[in-house]
């Protein structure tokens, strides 16, 4: 089993844009996260992101690895930016949007042979328009936790068929072909992240 350490290491490799926020993206729960968030939205680039509230052992080691005590946190290609005030800085003085696209750039062209987790949320929220996607892992080997209205009185087969379905495509070509599939509803999630660590990675595009 990972350490939580491992665990952030491994956020950070996999991830070129994820940020470490207090709550999410549509309901961020702190001012700092909300004005962040607000910044990244504007550039239209796709990032990853961590509910530190959701995760408290990342919460807890993350400071001690960026040597940076609050949140939000904003990483790019495994480097700490720094966190709202900084963001907000380069965001003004345009240095942030070049930084973001290359760090896109570097993704897409490491991703030339599976999906990156920005094109599998993507598909899935094509198939399921509501669907809210968390993805765990890297490469071709994900596990796929999706919440979404449309699950509800649906048995378990049914729903992950839904997913699966989405991602025909990438399954039959290869580019994916170990993916786990996990599917609730949004009241069975609730009632389930009352018992979570949490520390899984969510993609905001």
């Amino acid at each position: 089993m990972k350490t939580t350490e491992e665990k952030i290491r491994e956020q950070l490799a996999n991830n070129p844009v994820i940020l470490y926020m207090k709550g999410v993206p549509e309901k961020p729960e702190c001012g700092f996260s909300a004005k962040t968030v607000g910044i990244l939205k504007q550039t239209s680039i796709p990032y990853t992101y961590v509910n530190v509230l959701a995760a408290p052992f990342i919460r807890e080691k993350l400071p001690s690895i960026s040597h940076w005590p609050t949140y939000p946190q904003l990483f790019v290609n495994g480097e700490l930016v720094g966190g709202c005030d900084i963001v907000e800085a380069m965001w003004n003085d345009g240095s942030l949007l070049p930084l973001l696209k290359s760090a896109e750039a570097k993704d897409g062209a490491a991703g030339g042979e599976h999906l990156s987790v920005a094109e599998v949320t993507q598909l899935v929220q094509q198939e399921i328009a509501d669907a809210e996607v968390i993805v765990d892992g890297a490469g071709c080997d994900l596990s796929l936790t999706v919440i979404s209205t449309r699950f509800a009185g649906l048995p378990l087969v049914k729903k992950q068929q839904a997913v699966l379905a989405a991602l025909k495509a990438p399954l039959a070509s290869g580019k994916l072909h170990a993916v786990s599939v996990l599917a609730y509803t949004p009241e069975e999630w609730q009632s389930k992240q009352g018992a979570s660590t949490g520390g899984l990675l969510q993609i905001q595009g």
